[in-house]
């Protein structure tokens, strides 16, 4: 089968003939219909993952058809379409079974602890326990992002922070998960403030669903929380119900936590390089919460689905550029130096 394979970090991939994977017991082979180009692919790529072995084929966005199935495999039949969270469960332990797959201690992910989709094929192991079946009348480009950026933004959002129509948010960070995180939210009910340094990606915000828009160049998180609230004056006051950095800032964290109202809750999406400061005074004081997000259990995506099929919420919005796989490598290689926040994905059928 075809696959974009890399033998060095940081050495340019190549499209390379590779054999198909074989079948596991209680997994599935997939062929691969669409996959996504993320900045995840980029950073294993450039040898920051410390699970990536050698040779590798990246790639965890992923829709597809099952090709074949394990003889535990129960719930899933070969040519059912399907996609699949990033994190994948074992179906077993503690964390699994109360549905919380997303933090399992021996969790895989396609691309990284093995071959991802950006090949004919994909294998996803413990299938029972990770596919999400998808309706067939909906386009590849809607659903490719929501196993990495939509699910991780929903899971904060919907899942740990509760958010709920009528609530306001603040997103720090337009880039490709904050402004899923503002298409979320806006699908939700909630009244979205965003902000960013850049006044291009705050026009993408307000073009997808941000009622308020921040410009944080110059400001310290204290003026910058401020600007946030003022956007709420009227029916806020006191701050926001919902903070979500999906930069990972120290000042878009300590501006995050700032701009809360008593019993607010911040979102941490965005990685950060060292530990940050946290004002754990205020966290106390106005009894907020601190939650982190990492990816979503397969079971969580019936309720995101339902407002992908209704059009609530529209992930192709985000996708601009759609490559073939021998594409690919030049398409990784420009990860590095690409500020923007639009989704590349590729099409196995072309």
């Amino acid at each position: 089968m075809r696959a974009i394979v890399y033998e060095e970090f940081s050495v340019l991939p190549q499209l390379r003939d590779i054999e198909s994977p074989s079948t596991p017991t209680a997994g599935v082979v997939i062929d691969v219909e669409a996959t996504g180009v993320c900045r995840s692919d980029h950073h294993a790529w450039s040898g920051h993952d410390s699970t990536i072995s050698l040779p590798h084929v990246p790639g965890h966005e992923l829709v597809g058809h099952v090709a074949s199935a394990g003889p535990e495999v129960t719930d899933f039949r070969v040519g059912q379409r399907v996609t699949v969270p990033f994190v994948c469960g074992c179906g077993r332990c503690r964390w699994c079974l109360s549905g919380n797959a997303q933090v399992c201690p021996n969790q895989t992910q396609p691309g990284f602890t093995h071959f991802g989709s950006w090949a004919d094929q994909v294998v996803i192991h413990n299938a029972d326990a990770n596919l999400i079946a998808v309706p067939d009348d909906l386009p590849a480009s809607a659903m490719v992002g929501l196993g990495c950026r939509f699910a991780t933004a929903f899971h904060g959002l919907r899942v740990r922070a509760n958010l709920n129509a009528g609530e306001t948010v603040a997103v720090f960070g337009c880039g490709g998960v904050g402004l899923s995180a503002i298409m979320i939210a806006r699908a939700i009910g909630a009244q979205v403030v965003a902000v960013d340094v850049s006044d291009a990606a705050l026009e993408r915000a307000r073009q997808h669903g941000a009622a308020h828009t921040v410009n944080a160049s110059g400001k310290s998180p204290t003026q910058l929380s401020a600007e946030v609230v003022a956007q709420f004056s009227e029916e806020c006051p006191d701050g926001v119900a919902v903070s979500v950095d999906a930069l990972g800032r120290e000042d878009t964290i300590a501006a995050g936590i700032a701009s809360l109202a008593p019993l607010g809750r911040h979102v941490q999406i965005g990685l950060l390089s060292a530990p940050p400061v946290i004002d754990v005074g205020r966290v106390i004081g106005l009894e907020l919460s601190v939650l982190g997000s990492h990816g979503m259990a397969a079971a969580e995506y019936p309720e995101m689905l339902d407002l992908v099929g209704d059009g609530r919420l529209r992930p192709q919005d985000l996708v601009t550029n759609v490559i073939g796989l021998e594409d690919a490598p030049a398409a990784m290689e420009m990860l590095g130096s690409s500020t923007g926040s639009g989704m590349t994905i590729i099409d196995l059928s072309r």
